[in-house]
């Protein structure tokens, strides 16, 4: 089974749909919180080469990018290879 994480914001409506996209497919996934971390902000910016959105998505350590970039993968067929399936 893939590993699947999720930065986010609390107040982030696109990190709701990622989360959401993945319930439905029924792929399990953990959520990150860095609305209050200006640390682990910075680190995510640093761990997807500068990216400074959220939900910033990684699959089994490699940055993915965001709910539009895995909802376009998902349309290539390329996120179920991503995720294994």
């Amino acid at each position: 089974m893939s590993e699947v994480l999720i930065y986010r914001t609390t107040y982030c409506p696109y990190c709701d749909m990622a989360k959401r996209f993945f319930a439905n497919m029924g792929v399990e996934f953990q959520e990150i919180d860095v609305t209050n971390d200006p640390d682990m902000r910075v680190k995510l910016v640093e761990m997807t080469g500068g990216r400074r959105t959220v939900p910033q998505i990684f699959i089994n350590g490699q940055s993915v990018g965001g709910y539009t970039d895995i909802v376009a993968l998902d349309k290539s067929g390329q996120l179920g290879e991503l995720l294994g399936a």
